[in-house]
């Protein structure tokens, strides 16, 4: 399985980082291709201390825990449009962006793309491929509204960040997690499926309702 995992500048960096560490621990993941925006790694340096800057892959490499010449993750410049996930005949199963930022948002739902990140969702709409679009914005004012409305419309699958609590998250990484899961369930990747629901073992008898 081949993917594209895409990161732009809205906070939530913890939810791009979670989720290539376990695409990479999935072992049914064999290529991801890696596209981040400037302002995305401002974030990951301010909220998980992470300097990417430099952009080299060895940097990316430690930073999901992978070995230092590891081609699991393929980092592509956010204008090179010539790397693979820009073209439709490169065949991979989907993409995600995560966090997914209002601007990147608005440019890829109005069809007017400036950078890899907008170009290659574009594609992966056009070839019927799965585009999870994992929104972090709070509140959403009508102009978000639309264009997630619009980019529904268009095939893609809108997933906000908005994590569960019935599994009773301890830490930061366990809450993160679920939502994580969520992506990867998107793409039939496997993964602990320690936060899915289960049901209530207190409501294993049924329960009489007036006028049943």
């Amino acid at each position: 399985m081949e993917l594209t995992v895409a990161i732009t500048g809205a906070s939530g960096a913890i939810y791009a980082h979670r989720t290539l560490l376990h695409m990479a621990a999935s072992g049914t993941v064999e290529r991801i291709n890696l596209i981040m925006s400037e302002a995305a790694q401002i974030v990951a340096r301010i909220e998980l201390g992470a300097d990417l800057r430099d952009g080299e892959q060895a940097v990316i490499n430690k930073w999901v825990g992978l070995p230092r010449d590891s081609k699991l993750i393929r980092l592509h410049r956010l204008d090179n449009f010539a790397a693979p996930p820009a073209s439709g005949s490169h065949m991979q199963q989907g993409m995600v962006i995560v966090p997914c930022s209002m601007g990147t948002l608005g440019a890829i739902a109005s069809g007017a793309g400036t950078n890899l990140i907008h170009r290659a969702a574009d594609v992966t709409l056009k070839e019927g491929r799965r585009l999870v679009v994992v929104v972090r914005e709070s509140p959403y004012n009508s102009i978000h509204l639309e264009n997630m409305l619009r980019l529904a419309h268009a095939g893609a699958r809108i997933l906000p960040a908005s994590p569960g609590f019935y599994h009773r998250p301890q830490t930061i990484n366990e809450l993160v997690d679920h939502l994580v899961f969520r992506i990867l369930d998107q793409f039939g990747v496997p993964h602990s499926q320690g936060t899915r629901w289960k049901g209530d073992p207190s409501a294993s008898e049924p329960v009489a309702v007036e006028g049943d």
